[in-house]
């Protein structure tokens, strides 16, 4: 066969074949944000969530681009076997690749389950295989995870087992500790139990009365821990003004707090 005859046969359609795939890949993210554009017009109790949205664009984006190399590879095959030897060759190649890469069918297959399992979103910060930071992108095989001191960290999919979102807490916690004599423990107790009654009406980040806790050790004075339960993403406010009330009503008891 002729140099021409096989450019003309086979170079040529599979180089098209290949760029067309590349182009598809190139505008996958445009055609999954325009759809995503598309899906703003939608009323607003039937909007997802900003962040909910990037993460399905990252993540359609990249299985576009997988599945457009994947069906050119198939093309480019055809042109060298018919149908049915085809057919057996990607059985074949789909049992060894399987065994060979189960890692990277693991990672592609849990990326394909992002899709459907609203675990974390871009933007929110969590915790993975015991790493601290936020979210930045997520795509099949990946996911990117900016750390508190700026290093990326690039995660296998496979590899996430437990996830701990701290940008879904149903509420938030502190701990407020102050310093009392031993001899105005008793009366200290009483006043900071009544006290985390009548907060919870006053106060609307506050979800529950908070827990008095003491030291367990005694000598001239006692610390006492106040466990606070807060609206998620409030503790901090919350903790501000409680410290501002507790220090007025036990100064109005002449309690005295030791520093």
């Amino acid at each position: 066969m002729a140099f021409a005859d096989i450019l003309k046969g086979y170079v040529l359609p599979i180089a098209a074949i290949f760029a067309a795939a590349w182009v598809v890949h190139r505008l996958a993210g445009r055609f999954v944000a325009a759809f995503s554009v598309v899906a703003r017009l939608a009323p607003q109790r039937l909007r997802m969530r900003e962040e909910r949205r990037r993460t399905l664009q990252d993540l359609l984006s990249s299985m576009i681009s997988f599945l457009a190399f994947l069906v050119a590879i198939l093309l480019s095959l055809s042109f060298f076997v018919d149908a049915n030897t085809l057919i057996w060759m990607v059985g074949l190649f789909s049992a060894a690749f399987g065994l060979g890469a189960r890692p990277l069918i693991s990672d592609w297959l849990t990326g394909i389950g992002f899709i459907f399992e609203d675990t974390f979103d871009v933007g929110e910060k969590v915790e993975i295989l015991g790493i601290e930071g936020v979210i930045e992108a997520i795509n099949l095989r990946t996911t990117l995870l900016r750390a508190p001191t700026g290093e990326l960290y690039v995660m296998p999919n496979g590899e996430i087992r437990v996830i701990r979102n701290f940008s879904r807490g149903a509420f938030s916690t502190t701990k407020i500790r102050l310093k009392v004599a031993t001899a105005d423990l008793q009366t200290a107790i009483s006043l900071l139990e009544a006290l985390g009654e009548d907060a919870v009406l006053r106060l609307p980040d506050m979800l529950e009365p908070w827990q008095v806790l003491t030291s367990g050790e005694f000598g001239q004075q006692v610390e006492l821990t106040l466990v606070v339960k807060a609206r998620f993403g409030r503790a901090a406010d919350l903790r501000s003004q409680i410290l501002t009330m507790v220090h007025q009503h036990l100064a109005e008891a002449g309690i005295m707090l030791v520093n």
